[in-house]
């Protein structure tokens, strides 16, 4: 087999994104049983899942970006405007991302990532264990990665 040289892409290239995502999902499932499981299974995709809260005007006033895998949902982006911060609507985007993850979706836990001047003592409110911090990720910031058990 003749090796070419490294070939260095910031284009997205979807069809070979794809075939490396499929490539190493094969060898994880085959390298573990519980991947293996998940292979064909509803759980062994990425669904996202969105929760807006929009005005009259359908302008956006707060959202949720996450996606559920395996049985976790994992969440991407929370933020509410600033006008309505404190009235309650991140807690009952949380709330509904969870429960529509764990009654629709069967999901069993929820992880998401924030930076120490973001959420984390929100998410810590809401029933959200730290389990790592990563120290100047970016430099100068702290970014913490917190789970919870759903149902």
């Amino acid at each position: 087999m003749v090796m070419r040289m490294f070939r260095i892409e910031t284009e997205v290239d979807k069809e070979r994104s794809l075939l490396l995502r499929s490539l190493l999902r094969e060898a994880n499932a085959a390298a573990s049983p519980v991947l293996g499981e998940l292979r064909g299974t509803p759980a062994d995709q990425h669904v996202p899942l969105h929760v807006w809260v929009l005005d009259e005007d359908g302008a956006l006033v707060a959202g949720l970006d996450a996606y559920t895998w395996a049985f976790w949902l994992h969440v991407d982006m929370l933020w509410v405007a600033e006008p309505h911060r404190g009235a309650g609507l991140g807690s009952r985007l949380l709330a509904e991302a969870e429960r529509l993850a764990h009654e629709e979706r069967e999901c069993r836990a929820s992880r998401v990532e924030t930076w120490d001047f973001q959420a984390p003592g929100f998410y810590r409110l809401h029933g959200y264990d730290v389990v790592s911090v990563i120290p100047d990720y970016p430099p100068g910031i702290k970014e913490f990665t917190l789970t919870k058990r759903l149902g």
